[in-house]
């Protein structure tokens, strides 16, 4: 039913949809689930152990062969602005207090970028697939994967992010729109300049490089895989229809709140990470709209740790981290393989109209 086989060729899978890494969502049972579904499981690693991620590799490998993709972060590492620090701290401590949070950790990085001892493990355990976000590593890296015979992704939020990937070792690259839920993958100075919705974002992409384009944000239905591939798009990565499945790890407040929600009801924030993302509006998220002067990504995150716990431990959501995409009034509470293979017969139906 593929037309356009260039994805499905590089990645080595039936259908050219990629279950979204989702770093702190996805699962290896998810993973485990797209890929013998035909697609392209995903793990975001990001937050992860080098143990952690041999671990969730040797789970994997234990209920797939299929091609598998591990997903990193490779963002500028922070510095620390300690009046920004202290005013966020500030800002912060009513919610400690309201939701009985505890105390307030030290403003240090606890997520870092991917480097050479993840890049060792990870060509030990031999995914089909690496990705990238926030850019892609040094050149060396990137270099030592190819190397291994890894395929190389990366997200791009604009004509330039696309070809400087394209130029720097990416095999292909996802067209990450405004659209798009949870960390936006921007990683290039552009001012004041906002990211391009998926309609405008992909046919120029597809236009100004020579490997696959991978659509991303706003899709979460045959329509909209159907749409992307109009625009060029060799493929889909898709992540808030994955968010309220029984794999994903998302706590049941925050799959609640999805399956409430219409989409009309998101918003894009710098105050739980330091990064901008696109969560669900709530109270939060709310307040700290006028506020910008964050500390760095991911101190920020490190700030904000134990206010999220806490508000998922109270059932609320009023200071969880909401990721989710625009189309998340398109969800369904499903399994993984209910939603893949529902996505892949709408695009079927699609496509044959």
């Amino acid at each position: 039913m593929w037309k356009d086989k260039r994805l499905c060729d590089l990645l080595d899978i039936d259908h050219p949809i990629i279950q979204a890494p989702m770093a702190g969502a996805s699962t290896p049972e998810m993973a485990i689930a797209s890929a013998n579904a035909g697609g392209m499981g995903s793990l975001g690693c990001a937050m992860q152990s080098v143990d952690q991620v041999a671990a969730d590799m040797l789970q994997i490998r234990q209920h797939t062969n299929r091609a598998i993709n591990l997903n990193f972060f490779v963002h500028t590492p922070p510095s620390l602005n300690v009046e920004r620090v202290r005013a966020a701290q500030d800002r912060l401590i009513n919610w400690y207090e309201t939701l009985d949070a505890g105390d307030m950790p030290e403003p240090v990085e606890t997520n870092f970028p991917f480097d050479t001892a993840m890049c060792d493990t990870v060509i030990r355990l031999g995914p089909k697939v690496v990705s990238f976000h926030f850019g892609l590593p040094d050149a060396s890296i990137i270099a030592a994967l190819k190397k291994a015979g890894i395929v190389i992704l990366s997200s791009a939020t604009s004509v330039a992010e696309a070809r400087y990937l394209e130029e720097n070792g990416a095999d292909a690259i996802i067209a990450q729109s405004y659209e798009a839920g949870g960390h936006s993958g921007w990683f290039l100075a552009r001012g004041t300049a906002e990211v391009a919705g998926t309609m405008a974002l992909v046919p120029r992409i597809v236009d100004a490089v020579n490997v696959p384009v991978i659509a991303a944000g706003g899709i979460a239905d045959g329509r909209g895989i159907a749409a992307a591939l109009m625009l060029g798009a060799a493929g889909v990565q898709i992540g808030t229809a994955f968010l309220a499945t029984s794999e994903c790890m998302a706590s049941q407040t925050h799959k609640n709140a999805l399956l409430a929600a219409s989409g009309d009801d998101t918003m894009m924030s710098k105050a739980f990470s330091g990064r901008r993302a696109r969560t669900l509006v709530n109270k939060y998220a709310s307040e700290m709209a006028p506020v910008d002067d964050w500390p760095d990504f991911p101190i920020m995150n490190t700030l904000t740790g134990p206010i999220r716990k806490a508000s998922v431990k109270a059932d609320s959501p009023d200071a969880i981290a909401l990721w989710s995409g625009q189309a998340v009034g398109l969800i369904r509470a499903d399994t993984t393989k209910e939603v893949f293979l529902r996505l892949v017969s709408q695009t079927q139906s699609a496509l044959t109209k």
